[in-house]
């Protein structure tokens, strides 16, 4: 029988505000059993009224910490995030389910190398892959390609820099000073360039907007990756 998830409370602990328009919620869970990197939670919000809505995030904390933590991209109109990542604030209640997910994860266990491909906010749950992998003290290779309009919007920027995986930034808008290329989207040439060659048989995860994800695991597939070895996270308009 499949275990049916309970709806929980949890109480938000910190807060971190990672770039103009994402911040993490920090959170204490009592009865948390516990998850693998790469998978989500659902948050319900419940207004005085009655009318309640669910939305699905990412978890990004590594798998052995004792908070989880989610990070809150506001998308534009929406009817969550913006309470999540503006209003939401220490010691507020959130209702939660979770853990969600069993595909979209990767284990300190296996020994491939990994690929990790991300658009935007679809970092979130590399990253609990990639702190899982640094508080484990894994050495299976690592590789990130993170695709984001400009050095302004890159989430975790500063912690990527220091868990010792190799991390390429693709700036679709901006780009720093003196880049030494012109920014531009995720195409064939910037995947040879920086990803395991298909005959290193990684595995491969990639999250992000629907038309990123598809257009990389097109660009991936005709590259020569195996299609069964390439796990994908996608994610569109919602209603945020």
């Amino acid at each position: 029988m499949v275990r049916r998830l309970a709806w929980q409370v949890g109480t938000v602990a910190s807060v971190r505000e990672e770039t103009a328009t994402a911040r993490t919620l920090v959170l204490d869970v009592p009865d948390w059993p516990g998850h693998l990197a790469g998978q989500h939670l659902d948050v319900r919000l419940t207004a005085p009224d009655g009318y309640s809505t669910e939305r699905s995030y990412s978890i990004a904390s590594a798998t052995a910490e004792g908070r989880v933590e989610i990070t809150v991209q506001v998308v534009a109109d929406g009817e969550v995030s913006p309470y999540l990542a503006q209003v939401l604030s220490v010691g507020d209640p959130l209702e939660l389910r979770g853990p969600v997910g069993g595909y979209f994860v990767w284990r300190p266990a296996d020994t491939q190398p990994v690929q990790l491909i991300a658009g935007g906010s679809g970092i979130v749950p590399l990253m609990a892959m990639a702190r899982t992998r640094a508080q484990v003290g894994s050495s299976v290779p690592f590789r990130l390609l993170y695709s984001v309009r400009s050095p302004a919007e890159a989430i975790y920027a500063d912690e990527l820099a220091k868990l010792g995986l190799e991390v390429t930034y693709a700036y679709t808008r901006r780009t720093p000073p003196d880049w030494p290329t012109p920014a531009g989207r995720v195409n064939a040439a910037l995947l040879a360039d920086v990803t395991f060659p298909a005959d290193a048989t990684p595995r491969t995860y990639v999250c992000g907007p629907t038309p990123f994800v598809e257009t990389v695991a097109d660009l991936l597939v005709d590259a020569g990756y195996d299609p069964a070895a390439i796990r994908t996270e996608r994610f569109g308009p919602t209603g945020g």
